[in-house]
Formats: C-alpha cells, structure tokens, sequence
C-alpha cells in the first residue's frame, strides 16, 4: 500500500520481490515489468525454499541499475535478498531505508534460529549502521536503539486498508461478550495465553479465532482448547479476506495479547468498524491505544487476560458503546492515506538531501 500511495502521489517507484509464496512460487512473469495495483513491480526467481529467499537474478538486476535510484526501501531483515541487496546499494553509495517490520528487536533474537541470527547480526551490523531506519511505533523505535545505532530512525506509522469511511456503529445488544482473535496464527501472536486465559474468565463469552498459520502449531492450540473444556466457547472461523470488516464489527473486543509486536494492522482495521481492542503493552500501537482510550491494555499473561476481559465484561458495557461510536472517526482522521504519503515523501527527501 505505501507503494501505491507513493505513485498516485507522484512518485516514482518500482518494486523488486522474488517469486516467493510460502513454499510454493508466485504463477507470474519473470524479469519483466508487472502492473500491480498501478505499481511497476519486476517479479525474480528465487533459488531457496526456506526463509533465505536467495534470488542471484534479483541481486544481479540490483547491481547494475542501483545507481539509478535516489533511495532503495528494504522491507523486513533476517533474508539474503534484504542483507545483500542493502550491502549492493550500499556499495553503489545509494542511501538505503530499512523497515525492520519487527525483525529487529530483543524478541527476534531469542526465538527461532537465535544462534544464526546473532551470527548473522555480527556480521551485517555494519551494514545497519550505515542505514536509516523506518519504525511505524514508539516502541519500535526503543527496540531498534537497543540493538543498532544507524544513521537516522524515523517513526511513521503504517498504511492501513480501510472500509469505505461510515458513522459510527450502534451498539450491540447481546449479553454474550463476542470476543475475536483475528490475526496470523503463530506463537508471537499470544494465543496460547489467551486460550489459557479463559479458564479464569467469568463473564458469558463466546471466542472466534480467525487466521491461518503453521499446521502443527494450530493443531497444539485445539488440542489445548480440548484439555481446557472449550469447546462449547470457542470457534474456527479460518481464513476472512473479503468480507472481514463486517466479520470484525460483529464482535465486542478484538483481543491481541502478543509477545512482540511492532505495529499491528488489524488493531486499526478492527476499531476503524468500531471493535474495541484488548492488546498487550507488547504491541506497537498500546501507546496510541491508551492515549485515544480506544480500548484496554493487558500484560502478557494468562491471568492478566483473563483479568481484563472479566473488568471489560462486568463494568466496561458503556465504554465499549462508546468506542463503537468514536473509534472509526479517529482512526480515519489519525490514518489519513493523503497526510501519511506527505510524511514519508519529507523522510525520503530529507535522507536523500543528506546523502
């Protein structure tokens, strides 16, 4: 979406991604120029499977037309297509912008190939500190500083999709709290503590976990759902892309408890229908989230979830009303697409005049 805003705003953008979709490959054209969404996008073949995402022809490609650009955007970290892309601008003395998208902070570096990331770290920090960083949260921007000094972050948050903008939701009448996990399913995300969490709650509830994720992993958390006795509160609703915002704001809460997050799309997407939120402090947007009092904030614990949901289900009705009516409003004001492409248009200037 940054990309399409970036052309309808007058820039000139292209793309460069591999062909990669999960294990499988993209069914699209190689080494050409694609239109997608109105963006000039160059798909490359990419010769690993796994996360790597190694692609010689994109590398390649980069290397002789690098210096053709003002600035080169890499997107997330810890792959060889953003490591040795950022090593070839560099090199070509184009000024390189990492977003990290989380890949950066203390949480990534102690889960998943943790001994390979640090080597992988010692090696590259070089690189990042020649770069300037794009975090979209506070929070974001405090894990960055921890871990590397680059040349510049710049904090800007993320372009959300939104619905077609429309007043306020009414309220719901049901006394049954309609509670919604909607989300990739994978360990970050804290499902698991919620779905432990739900043995404390008291209130009437019912728990729609929407998303798909990691077979095995999904298969441990109903197992879970199974020892705990809930099957009779909690439901798979699977996979929602086309209609998911009437499927969000026909829920009370929406609950993301994660161990790390730097931002968290659906939290806007939710309350821009009207959904309250119930996020950990862990997620990017907890300090916006408290600030505009568009839901409530819990800690990354089954008891303190379960706390939460009970206070938001005896005494917090009123307030959840409240957010139904306001929240779309401020979302559409504070995530404005026009005012967003203006602040990353002035980042992209000002790093270039710099260089």
């Amino acid at each position: 979406m940054l990309s399409e805003e970036l052309v309808k705003a007058g820039v000139k953008v292209t793309v460069f991604a591999t062909t990669a979709n999960g294990r499988e490959e993209l069914p699209v054209l190689t080494d050409r120029i694609t239109d997608v969404e109105g963006v000039p996008v160059i798909y490359f073949k990419r010769i690993t499977k796994d996360h790597s995402h190694f692609s010689p022809a994109l590398l390649k490609s980069l290397r002789k037309q690098a210096a053709d650009f003002d600035i080169v955007h890499i997107h997330a970290w810890w792959n060889l297509v953003s490591v040795l892309s950022c090593w070839i601008a560099l090199r070509k003395n184009v000024p390189v912008i990492l977003s990290p998208r989380g890949t950066l902070s203390p949480y990534s570096f102690s889960h998943k190939s943790i001994g390979i990331k640090w080597l992988v770290h010692k090696l590259s920090v070089s690189l990042l500190n020649r770069c300037h960083i794009h975090t979209t949260s506070v929070r974001e921007t405090e894990a960055v500083d921890q871990l590397i000094q680059p040349k510049s972050i710049t904090d800007i948050p993320n372009f959300v999709k939104l619905p077609p903008r429309r007043a306020g939701a009414a309220s719901r009448p049901d006394h049954i709290l309609k509670l919604l996990f909607f989300s990739r399913i994978e360990e970050k995300k804290g499902l698991d503590l919620l779905l432990n969490a739900l043995n404390d709650v008291t209130v009437p509830y019912h728990l729609t976990i929407a998303g798909d994720g990691d077979e095995k992993y999904i298969d441990s958390l109903k197992k879970l759902i199974g020892v705990n006795n809930l099957e009779q509160q909690v439901s798979w609703a699977g996979f929602h892309t086309e209609n998911k915002f009437e499927f969000i704001g026909e829920h009370d809460l929406f609950i993301l408890p994660s161990y790390d997050e730097n931002f968290g799309n659906a939290v806007i997407e939710s309350l821009s229908v009207g959904t309250a939120v119930l996020i950990s402090r862990e997620v990017g947007l907890a300090a916006y989230i408290k600030q505009k009092r568009l839901g409530w904030l819990c800690e990354t614990s089954a008891v303190s979830v379960a706390s939460a949901i009970n206070a938001i289900g005896d005494k917090c009705r009123k307030e959840l009303d409240r957010i139904r009516k306001d929240a779309p409003g401020i979302i559409y004001e504070d995530f404005n697409g026009d005012d967003l492409v203006k602040k990353y248009i002035a980042m992209y200037e000002k790093l270039i005049q710099q260089q």
